[in-house]
């Protein structure tokens, strides 16, 4: 049996490569869009991607397995479970509870784990020529490493309400099945440390049936269903805005890209004209450069792990938008931007210092002056982190305004106040400052170290 792991850090996901190397044959389980990959996997082990399939509709990613399927000829396998409204609007084998799928010597056996989602499947896997037991499972957003899946996103992030509850009960359900497995299995999960999709999630890449058992939280509600339910539904993080539309997506038919798109760099007359057309401007750049000088009405999204999440936040799915970067950089930020379905790209503009334009600049403060404002009745500071970020700490008198519901809250900024905004430790005030100097509040001050420094100075308030 050949196995590999793919990992995309951005989005703390994983997809699986897992072969029969006697066969030549090959299955690709939850694929990220960019599948070029698992091409280059089954070229290098003389293999032939025959199979392609996920464990459920996914929300924080647009699934690469229509494009696999398209360039490979692969069969492509999904859920048929869920009722009605939760199958997939396009051709494709079903999978119901107990169904096998043979990839030459190796066998899938489909279960059935709702909870996440009510189509959420599992693939529990046996290498014949080595055992006739199982040896791994993959079990897509069900269960991970310490933690389950949250089952919320449908009302949250796809508005579809009452169904947090059920899912939660299902998902108690589920559990007792896994539960039931032996504890030597291999547990393979679709996400780490970092993704949405639950709140505590590890960080080690794959674990066992038996170590979930003892230490993941969901295993400690004995015959107590009610409280596993409390628990899973308190505290979850809020879901970004994009989920709704790749739920959509994943779900329904779309037009492929089967390949990485190349894009333009702009020259100065294209870029200002499309930029006086009212063109969107997601600026990539580092949060201290941008700092020191950007184009008003940019946003700043840094190029760092985060882009995706927080494009997925701001930029909707009709508009065009141009990125300042650099020119080696674009290959990777199309990447990261085409994993959520971003491909509307106008192009890419490097030198702004060259555009002749009168460039903004951030207002950083340190920690001596934002105790400054800290009980000022003519200050306003406000505090953009999570909710649950915000609940563990906070200074007094600090408001709660979550960065991806700013746009949606303008109007509790005091424009007759001094606005002072801060994150845990900068990345989020910048894209916040830059949506409120694009909406008109020039004059915010940014303690840009946040709560992390603050925590360390051991200040009091």
């Amino acid at each position: 049996m050949f196995f590999q792991q793919v990992y995309d850090e951005t989005l703390a996901q994983a997809s699986y490569f897992i072969g029969c190397q006697a066969k030549g044959k090959a299955m690709v389980i939850d694929a990220q869009r960019d599948v070029d990959v698992y091409l280059e996997i089954a070229e290098k082990n003389n293999m032939k991607i025959t199979h392609v399939t996920e464990t459920h509709i996914h929300a924080d990613f647009l699934s690469g397995t229509r494009e696999l399927a398209a360039i490979t000829g692969a069969e492509m396998y999904l859920s048929d479970e869920g009722g009605e409204d939760w199958q997939y609007q396009f051709p494709h084998h079903g999978l119901k509870d107990g169904d096998k799928i043979e990839v030459g010597n190796l066998t899938f056996e489909v279960l059935h784990t709702p909870g996440h989602t009510p189509e959420s499947i599992s693939f529990l896997l046996t290498d014949n020529p080595a055992s006739k037991e199982p040896v791994m499972i993959f079990t897509g957003d069900f269960v991970f490493v310490g933690d389950v899946g949250r089952p919320d996103l449908l009302e949250k992030a796809a508005g579809i309400m009452g169904t947090k509850e059920e899912g939660a009960h299902q998902m108690y359900q589920s559990i007792e099945r896994f539960a039931a497995l032996p504890d030597y299995i291999q547990v393979w999960p679709g996400h780490g440390a970092g993704s949405a999709c639950g709140k505590a999630l590890g960080a080690v890449p794959s674990s066992t049936i038996g170590y979930e058992k003892i230490r993941n939280w969901a295993f400690q509600y004995p015959k107590n269903e009610s409280g596993f339910v409390d628990y899973l539904l308190e505290g979850q993080p809020e879901p970004p805005k994009y989920f709704a539309k790749m739920k959509e997506l994943n779900k329904v038919s779309r037009p492929l890209l089967l390949e990485v798109p190349k894009h333009a760099e702009l020259t100065k007359e294209e870029f200002l004209k499309a930029y006086q057309d009212g063109v969107k401007i997601i600026d990539t750049r580092p949060k201290t450069e941008f700092a020191q000088g950007f184009i008003p009405n940019a946003i700043n999204i840094q190029h760092n792990k985060s882009l995706s999440t927080w494009a997925g936040w701001f930029l909707n799915y009709e508009e065009q938008f141009i990125l300042i970067a650099k020119a080696d950089e674009m290959e990777d930020l199309t990447r990261k931007l085409m994993r959520i379905g971003l491909d509307n790209i106008y192009g890419y503009y490097t030198d702004i210092q060259n555009l002749g334009l009168e460039l903004e600049t951030e207002d950083i403060i340190d920690a001596a002056e934002f105790e400054t404002y800290i009980g000022n009745p003519n200050a306003q500071i406000v505090d953009i982190r999570s909710q649950s970020e915000y609940d563990e700490f906070h200074v007094e008198g600090a408001e709660h305004i979550f960065i991806g519901d700013i746009e949606d809250n303008l109007d509790r900024f005091n424009k007759d106040k001094q606005i002072v905004i801060h994150c845990e430790s900068g990345d989020r005030a910048t894209i916040a400052q830059s949506i409120l100097a694009k909406h008109g509040f020039k004059d915010v001050k940014n303690y840009s170290a946040g709560m992390k420094q603050w925590r360390e100075l051991k200040m009091t308030v």
